[in-house]
């Protein structure tokens, strides 16, 4: 049987039954739309991740307490462990030792309720210096920011984000106005603008200095240089000098924690784009989750096709045998069926690929609970999809069509 004839003979045995054949579509269409929908959206949320850690600066170093200070910290040590201390944060600054770190900004954490008047709102607060703000790419909306001064003096000042801001106060601007923080008046001295969209949002934060939160908000004691410390901020003299400054700050660290050349650090050191390549694993890994979720529709789909073939194969029998009769053989019979189940697929690749186009499409920018959803459509995915969709045509419509080019003839012509 020719090319020709086989296809025109499948649309006529395809469109014959249209309702039917609509149905076993349907389920193809939904199966591939849904991988192409679900890949964009994984895809979409890889890239937007991705930028926005980049938005923080490729020359920002973050130091933090290592595995076992961590582990301290979780079973009640606090939030902030003994490991890093503001005297280490200072030591960094030395220009001698690390003549590649450009800015400092050390960091703890404390948490609690902050109240005005009848509203009030849980937050999880972080102690800075003057740096903090550089380090992390923040601006102030209003006011001012926390000062060395503010430091020096254990001041009670503190710098709302722009959520806890809205909360506490509406639309009027607090800054002058005071707020109890865990029982303690502060005044509030700036807002920061808002960061959402951003992969560290602090609008539901507070900022006050590093020592007010130490001896103030998590009742800590000691020396000013022994405040413990949940990270130090470091920013390299430039992107390109990330790894001298990463060098720098581990030899600088390891010197003060006299640690002998065979003991392992104990802090971790990971810069924008340690945390970019793990979060792309990561992301990469949940993308191919989804398209695999979403695949099993197409599986789903491809069954329906074999059973809708077995059905088409007993139905049909008596025109097998009649095909038989006048000549017909074995292989034309089984080319017939395989090739009605590859254009079912087929078309329902192309319409998914359409679907599913769509659907992504129109769907970026959509807002869901408040998070913006962005997809990204790649040509490869779609192409992809509607192979596999092939493929799923030709597994599943084999046996259906050796089932009925390995009827007898004779008895195929006795069927009614």
């Amino acid at each position: 049987m020719n090319p020709g004839l086989l296809i025109s003979t499948a649309f006529g045995s395809v469109g014959a039954n249209k309702l039917r054949a609509g149905l076993t579509l349907l389920g193809i269409v939904i199966g591939v739309s849904s991988v192409i929908a679900m890949m964009a959206v994984g895809r979409g949320a890889q890239i937007s991740v991705t930028s926005r850690i980049s938005e923080l600066g490729t020359d920002l170093i973050t130091v933090s307490p290592g595995a076992q200070a961590l582990r301290f910290a979780f079973f009640g040590g606090g939030g902030n462990s003994d490991v890093l201390s503001l005297e280490d944060a200072l030591s960094l600054k030395d220009d001698v030792f690390a003549p590649d770190v450009r800015l400092v900004a050390p960091e703890n954490s404390f948490s609690g309720s902050a109240v005005v008047g009848s509203e009030s709102t849980f937050v999880n607060g972080v102690g800075i210096t003057a740096e903090y703000l550089e380090a992390r790419n923040l601006s102030i909306a209003s006011g001012r920011n926390i000062t060395n001064a503010d430091v020096e003096n254990i001041a009670l000042v503190a710098v709302l984000g722009s959520e806890v801001s809205e909360t506490l106060f509406g639309q009027r601007n607090p800054v002058g106005a005071t707020l109890k923080i865990s029982s303690r008046e502060f005044t509030v001295v700036g807002v920061l603008d808002s960061q959402e969209g951003t992969i560290f949002n602090p609008d539901n934060s507070i900022l006050v200095p590093i020592n007010t939160a130490h001896y103030r908000l998590n009742n800590g004691t000691g020396l000013f240089n022994s405040i413990s410390l949940g990270s130090i901020n470091v920013l390299a003299s430039s992107e390109d000098t990330v790894d001298d400054a990463r060098t720098d700050v581990s030899t600088v660290l390891r010197l003060r924690h006299e640690l002998a050349a065979d003991e392992d650090d104990d802090f971790l050191i990971t810069t924008q784009q340690d945390t970019i390549e793990t979060l792309e694993g990561t992301q990469g890994t949940f993308v191919i989750l989804l398209g695999s979720i979403a695949g099993i529709s197409l599986l789903v789909g491809g069954i329906g096709v074999m059973n809708i073939m077995l059905v088409s194969v007993t139905e049909r029998t008596r025109e097998i045998g009649i095909r038989r009769a006048v000549g017909a053989k074995r292989r034309d019979i089984l080319f017939q069926f395989v090739a009605e189940a590859i254009l079912m697929t087929f078309a329902g690749g192309i319409l998914g690929v359409l679907a599913g186009w769509a659907i992504a499409y129109f769907g970026n920018g959509a807002t869901v609970d408040g998070d913006i959803i962005e997809t990204v459509i790649e040509t490869h995915i779609a192409i992809i999809a509607l192979g596999v969709s092939v493929a799923v045509g030709l597994f599943f419509g084999i046996y259906p069509a050796v089932r009925a080019a390995s009827l007898n003839p004779i008895e195929a012509l006795r069927h009614e």
